[in-house]
């Protein structure tokens, strides 16, 4: 997540600093078409100039609210993320309570949500491929399912549901 953010805010900068430069130009342009308005008055090929400037100056402008809108839509997929997060977390704690799980099956049954296989939790818990699976069998029973991805399923269900009752409240 954080080196999601840092390369955001690399591209906000590398936007920002383009759409400086553009806007620079734009200065310079502008400031070149009625410099020439002035002292040669109207032309075909100031006309073509200033048709020119009028669409950097449109691009200055719609660079500048699109990158205003990138780095707000950031912000708030960060926030989403933030929440989901800490709502999910909130409903696997509250599961695995509910269920009783043991801390050690408590551990395994997360490794199981992120997806690793018995022999990985293994490797990570420093234990026997064996001991993993018979823990993940009880930890199947207590959730009453029959596979990692039911108590994958059943975790992602539990959150839609709760996330459907919550917004149910304000469709008002």
């Amino acid at each position: 997540m954080r080196e999601r953010r840092r390369t955001l805010e690399r591209r906000a900068v590398a936007i920002t600093l383009l759409v400086l430069l553009q806007s620079l130009a734009m200065i310079f342009f502008v400031a070149d078409v009625a410099g020439d308005i002035v002292v040669d008055g109207w032309s075909a090929h100031l006309l073509v100039e200033t048709a020119a400037t009028i669409a950097l100056v449109a691009g200055v402008v719609f660079g500048a609210l699109q990158l205003r809108w990138l780095i707000l839509r950031a912000r708030l997929d960060e926030t989403v993320v933030a929440t989901a997060r800490g709502a999910m977390s909130d409903l696997v704690r509250q599961r695995f309570l509910d269920w009783q799980l043991t801390e050690a099956e408590a551990d395994v049954a997360l490794f199981a949500l992120k997806g690793c296989d018995a022999g990985e939790i293994a490797v990570l818990r420093g234990a026997a491929p064996g001991t993993i699976r018979a823990q993940l069998t009880r930890i199947y029973a207590k959730a009453g399912v029959h596979s990692q991805v039911g108590l994958m399923a059943l975790m992602v269900e539990d959150l839609i549901e709760a996330d459907a009752i919550k917004n149910s409240g304000n469709l008002g």
